[in-house]
């Protein structure tokens, strides 16, 4: 994914995981009914604070908080721009 984006400082740009549509037993999830995603892949990271350098590095798949970050749309796809505290862990 070629973004053109650049964080800043400690933030981290991260894509959604797609939401679940099915249950484990093939019963089919209505729009309406499902659950934002909490798993993504980190696709840009900023440069770190002066005494804090990022842990995260573009490629890895995290979780985070279900209300994390801040949406934004670029060129058609959805991403969510957060401060690596707010990632709960490295998968």
């Amino acid at each position: 994914m070629g973004v053109t984006i650049k964080p800043l400082a400690d933030r981290v740009l991260v894509a959604p995981a797609p939401a679940e549509t099915t249950t484990a037993s093939g019963i089919i999830i209505p729009d309406t009914a499902k659950e934002k995603p909490q798993k993504g892949t980190v696709v840009a990271v900023g440069n770190g604070k002066k005494d804090e350098p990022l842990t995260v590095k573009v490629g890895d798949t995290v979780l985070y908080g279900k209300f994390s970050g801040t949406e934004l749309k670029l060129d058609g796809t959805d991403y969510l721009m957060m401060r690596e505290s707010d990632i709960l862990a490295i998968v």
